[in-house]
């Protein structure tokens, strides 16, 4: 039988792993993954905060929703280059908060009264506290907000929409304007392109993804930034080839000379922009890059 000396007792010990000489313990529980669900910041006297109304993860073949008029390999190989899969897609739901010191102004109000709650809630406003409701276009991930069982979501608003929008889907069959939108009707002011939602809020037309689609540029001294809500729905397979047939186009020529024009605009003034689809906190730039154009994710800047 073999001795073993204290010393070399303790030089054994000191060779195995720490694990080994320690007391067992319970391994940390592991956590649920963090969502940020609102980004805030200054555009000069503008205070602007991005709410992530919702995200859910789409099973639906991405090739059918985006990519339409591409073959399937070159749709797989611009995803590959992009390091997103080509079977599956992430979407993001995004209103935006405008606070100007008097008055408090949502743009869109997704896809349902609890989400945009929860949202407005979670980012420290009461939805008593919003008096104006802008709506871009009358999609129902936009308009599904504004009313819970026939009562106004945001009690305290009045609504600002565009004419031609309006007119459009007043026109169609649409039970989700029936019931979201027209109950309102007396509340809102009816806009074209070029005006004024509030001030320092100016109406662009983007037509082409809905009849009427607006965009909104917000201007405060020298700084300005575009609320671009469904311009371009992805920021790869839409925003990057503006010429892809996007499904939710209801005019896809339009909405693709649209897409050029202003993310052309937006690269030029290297403005930035919120889209309302983009991966959360919405915000970032536009740059050229061949033919197409390059989602650039705001990192600090709007933090100087």
């Amino acid at each position: 039988m073999t001795l073993m000396t204290r010393r070399a007792a303790l030089g054994a010990g000191a060779a195995l792993p720490i694990a080994a000489v320690l007391p067992a313990q319970a391994a940390a529980p592991m956590q649920e993954p963090t969502v940020q669900n609102a980004r805030r910041f200054m555009l000069g006297d503008l205070e602007v905060t991005t709410l992530l109304a919702n995200t859910l993860t789409n099973p639906t073949p991405p090739q059918e929703i985006f990519g339409m008029n591409v073959d399937a390999e070159t749709f797989a190989a611009v995803s590959a280059e992009a390091f997103i899969p080509a079977d599956v897609n992430q979407f993001f739901f995004t209103p935006t908060l405008v606070n100007n010191g008097e008055s408090l102004i949502l743009f869109d109000t997704g896809q349902s009264p609890e989400d945009i709650t929860a949202a407005v809630e979670g980012a420290g406003y009461a939805t008593g506290d919003i008096d104006t409701v802008v709506l871009t276009h009358m999609h129902g991930d936009h308009i599904g907000g504004l009313m819970a069982n026939g009562t106004p979501t945001f009690a305290n608003a009045a609504y600002v929409t565009g004419q031609t929008e309006f007119d459009a889907w007043a026109a169609m069959e649409n039970e989700g304007f029936e019931t979201k939108v027209r109950p309102l009707s007396e509340k809102m002011t009816f806009i074209g392109d070029g005006q004024d939602a509030a001030p320092g809020i100016t109406a662009i037309a983007a037509f082409g993804h809905t009849p009427g689609h607006m965009s909104y540029r917000l201007s405060s001294g020298d700084k300005s930034l575009l609320i671009a809500a469904d311009l371009a729905n992805h920021y790869v397979w839409s925003l990057a080839y503006p010429d892809w047939e996007v499904k939710f186009d209801m005019d896809k020529e339009a909405a693709a000379n649209s897409r050029r024009t202003i993310l052309g605009m937006l690269a030029s003034e290297r403005m930035p922009m919120i889209g309302y689809h983009m991966p959360f906190p919405a915000v970032g730039y536009v740059e050229t890059r061949g033919d197409g154009f390059r989602w650039v994710p705001e990192s600090y800047q709007m933090m100087l």
